[in-house]
């Protein structure tokens, strides 16, 4: 039986109730954020869906070799 892999991260789940109209701008926040994890963070949710959505990473259909003419 195989065992699940461990990432190594967790998450922090809570949950806050806020109206719409009073709520803040998610654009707003990332932008606050350092360009280093802005682009770690969004690596992560690309493996996560590709996992989620495929079962695994893509990988390249073909070799492809570059032959200078």
């Amino acid at each position: 039986m195989e065992q699940g892999v461990d990432t190594g991260s967790s998450i922090n789940k809570r949950c806050i109730k806020v109206n719409i109209r009073n709520q803040k701008s998610d654009f707003a926040y990332w932008q606050t954020q350092p360009y280093p994890f802005r682009l770690a963070t969004l690596e992560q949710i690309r493996q996560e869906y590709h996992r989620w959505r495929y079962g695994a990473e893509p990988r390249l259909q073909r070799v492809y070799t570059i032959v200078k003419r």
